[in-house]
């Protein structure tokens, strides 16, 4: 049986999960700013449930992003230096599938538009829909001002709304039915992702761990 692992540290929320023998495990705490001193510590207490390993991981998921840019990079460091060490590949996720997969699990919501807060008074988002039980992109991803979102023309039926962005939603010109402004990515959901990836084969080196911002101009300095 496939044994993954799956980590986030892309947003407030720190998360970790383990699927080992047909079983889930996870961690998931709020911690603003304690990511790089809590996420190696919540793996290994993870494992040392399960009873394993490291080296009993077939591959390592990871929110690749969008989400908070320092985030983000502690989780590829992270996964980077195991999967490395452990020659194992890597499995990138983006944050806003794992909004969508987490309203999918707990509010069964079958169509999601997908907000993660970006500051500088911009959202990164995306459409999602449930396609056999995952949550599959509509389109693509983006980062712009609220007013310039839209869903994806001619797609009939409800829409969920998830993430930190709909707390922008008197700005958001989307009608959902429903909506959680405080949902943040969870691992469990990330492993779900992550195994319906896994079984397609789309699992990757691990120098290939690399993030998505969306935001091109995160660290181009200005010039002058």
């Amino acid at each position: 049986m496939t044994t993954l692992l799956a980590l986030d540290t892309a947003t407030e929320a720190c998360s970790v999960a383990l699927l080992h023998d047909g079983k889930v495990l996870s961690h998931y705490e709020v911690i603003p700013r304690q990511h790089a001193q809590k996420l190696l510590p919540m793996i290994q207490t993870l494992l040392a449930e399960a009873g394993i390993g490291l080296s009993a991981v077939d591959a390592i998921a990871f929110g690749r992003g969008p989400g908070a840019f320092t985030g983000v990079r502690i989780a590829i460091g992270v996964v980077q230096g195991l999967a490395f060490a452990l020659e194992r590949p890597v499995l990138p996720v983006s944050n806003l599938a794992l909004l969508a997969q987490r309203a999918y699990r707990e509010h069964g919501a079958q169509q999601v538009a997908a907000a993660i807060d970006a500051r500088m008074d911009e959202v990164y988002w995306g459409c999602y829909q449930a396609d056999a039980g995952e949550m599959r992109l509509l389109g693509g991803e983006a980062v712009l001002p609220p007013e310039q979102v839209s869903v994806p023309a001619g797609v009939t039926g409800d829409w969920f709304g998830a993430g930190t962005g709909w707390g922008y939603a008197d700005r958001l010109p989307v009608s959902v039915t429903g909506q959680d402004a405080s949902m943040l990515p969870h691992a469990l959901d990330l492993l779900t992702l992550a195994g319906f990836a896994f079984a397609r084969g789309e699992a990757v080196p691990a120098d290939q761990a690399q993030p998505v911002y969306l935001r091109d101009k995160v660290a181009t300095p200005k010039k002058p």
